[in-house]
């Protein structure tokens, strides 16, 4: 009789699996990137090669008006290459803040919350 698997050693190969494809430095979770400071939920409004860029609302006091105003707020985040299929445009993702990467990226993707919601 043939052996079965349990859930645990069929999830242990499967991390097994991922670590031996990702061999991305700059990955939070097989990598030495350190995640710190502020973390951001939003959309993911375009997908790159390596990164993400993700969008969100906020409220903006005007002293002026004495106002509120509402702004989009742009991010590019790092994207890991264990990470990318599960990605797509329109996607609810988490980002958080780490170490500055290039010029533009300064946040690393840090889980997939909903995919295709948006919060209304």
């Amino acid at each position: 009789m043939a052996k079965q698997k349990t859930k645990k050693s069929e999830k242990k190969e499967k991390k097994e699996e991922v670590n031996l494809e990702c061999r991305d430095k700059d990955c939070p979770e097989h990598g030495n990137l350190k995640l710190r400071g502020r973390t951001f939920k939003g959309v993911v409004i375009s997908k790159n090669e390596k990164r993400i860029a993700i969008e969100f609302e906020r409220m903006i006091y005007i002293k002026k008006y004495e106002r509120y105003a509402r702004t989009k707020t742009k991010i590019h985040a790092r994207l890991p290459r264990c990470r990318e299929k599960e990605v797509n445009i329109g996607d609810l993702v988490r980002v958080r803040e780490c170490r500055p990467l290039s010029k533009i990226i300064h946040f690393a993707f840090l889980e997939k919350i909903n995919p295709g919601e948006e919060k209304k």
